[in-house]
């Protein structure tokens, strides 16, 4: 990807998306990018392509601060692998919408555990 890149949003949101799809998001999000905010709603994505683009969120370069991840059906498994995510780079995301997956109680605690770390910047959760 051009380290000049003027990608800020992508909006793919009601697509069937794959996990190799997701493998290629979280390429974008290892890029050095503008990239601010990402809409994934109604993609079907599972744990499995949830922790692909994890991958991407993980990285230093990575600055989404908006990511939408509604109606993905994720569970508890896909909900641990976004907090660590977040606890290894907890700088730049600031809103989270997982509205309508099944987090499950374990998936629930992971992330208000995370809205108790001071080095996480998530100020909304959905």
């Amino acid at each position: 990807m051009d380290s000049h890149s003027k990608l800020e949003k992508i909006m793919v949101n009601n697509c069937e998306l794959t996990e190799k799809s997701c493998s290629v998001l979280a390429t974008v999000l290892s890029s050095k990018t503008i990239l601010k905010e990402m809409n994934l709603n109604n993609s079907r994505l599972l744990d499995s392509g949830v922790k692909e683009i994890c991958e991407g969120l993980k990285n230093p370069v990575c600055e989404l601060e908006i990511l939408k991840l509604s109606d993905c059906s994720i569970t508890e498994e896909g909900y641990k692998a976004l907090a660590s995510a977040l606890r290894s780079n907890p700088s730049h995301l600031i809103e989270l919408d997982l509205t309508g997956n099944d987090p499950g109680q374990s998936g629930v605690k992971q992330l208000s555990d995370l809205l108790q770390d001071t080095n996480c910047q998530l100020k909304t959760i959905r």
